[in-house]
């Protein structure tokens, strides 16, 4: 799927001071993607903080995201969960008319076996209407998907044509690029090692930092792709600091604290989640500042 090549952007929900979304923000944000060289985006992911969301509050985040985008990106819808016959049901039921795949987290929190996972995603790989993409980011669910298992399904299920690998493993990464299928694609989850697993033969990412910083970012795996190593280098480098700190007192809130000193919506988030302190507030406008983003609204 060459749609999945490039850079994709795992989307906030903005809230409104009230903690509502806020539609307008939401809007503005994904106009500055479009605008500013992103290749797809990437809808109710974890960064969306989708597990704070009700399910009339989700169909709204949807809504407006297909309508703003307009067709003009290619769209992913974050369909995953611990409950396997639950997910199964949603892909039963939802209309995924306007997304071209899933992202589809390895179960969090249950830590199945590597069977069990590949149980799982059996069910979803043969219930999904659209292609999936794997997701595998082990610090969030507390179970690795192995290469092995990852390999298994990719060769056992035509329509799972991806991973978003985000172990932050360079190693297993590289393992996953040698021995996949021709047509599977390996996407970086970890924007800090994004630009190594792309020159080892990964397609791209799907990125928190380039939602803040869309064009540097973007242009930075664009370059890759191309093998232009040392301009790469220099995007990476420019950004390096940048992607430590919005990690720094977790996602969404680091990236949200970007997005506030662009202009594009407040850094609002859901509890349990909280605001990053102020010297981190600082040092991420400082960021914003020296990376010069421009946005026109």
């Amino acid at each position: 799927m060459q749609s999945l090549v490039g850079t994709g952007v795992a989307l906030v929900t903005p809230f409104k001071k009230d903690f509502s979304v806020d539609v307008e923000a939401l809007q503005r944000i994904v106009n500055f993607q479009i605008d500013n060289g992103i290749d797809y985006l990437v809808v109710l992911g974890t960064t969306a903080e989708s597990a704070t969301l009700s399910q009339d509050e989700k169909e709204l985040v949807i809504k407006t995201i297909v309508e703003t985008n307009n067709k003009r990106l290619p769209l992913v819808l974050g369909v995953g969960g611990n409950n396997t016959a639950k997910v199964v049901e949603e892909l039963k039921t939802r209309d995924l008319s306007d997304f071209v795949a899933i992202l589809s987290v390895s179960p969090y929190y249950n830590k199945p076996t590597q069977e069990g996972i590949y149980q799982h995603f059996k069910m979803i790989a043969e219930t999904s209407p659209i292609p999936v993409i794997l997701y595998n980011v082990p610090g969030r669910t507390a179970s690795n998907m192995l290469p092995s298992t990852v390999l298994r399904l990719a060769n056992d299920f035509k329509n799972i044509v991806a991973i978003k690998e985000a172990a932050g493993d360079i190693v297993q990464a590289m393992k996953l690029i040698q021995n996949k299928p021709k047509d599977f694609h390996v996407i970086s989850g970890d924007d800090m090692i994004t630009l190594p697993m792309v020159l080892a033969g990964g397609s791209g990412v799907i990125s928190v930092i380039g939602e803040g910083f869309p064009r540097q970012f973007s242009d930075m795996v664009r370059l890759g792709l191309q093998r232009k190593t040392d301009e790469a280098y220099q995007l990476h480098y420019l950004l390096a600091d940048s992607i430590d700190m919005i990690f720094e007192q977790g996602n969404p809130a680091g990236i949200k604290e970007v997005l506030k000193a662009i202009g594009l919506c407040e850094n609002t988030v859901r509890l349990p989640l909280v605001n990053v302190d102020e010297n981190l507030a600082n040092r991420l406008k400082e960021a914003v500042r020296k990376i010069n983003v421009e946005v026109h609204i």
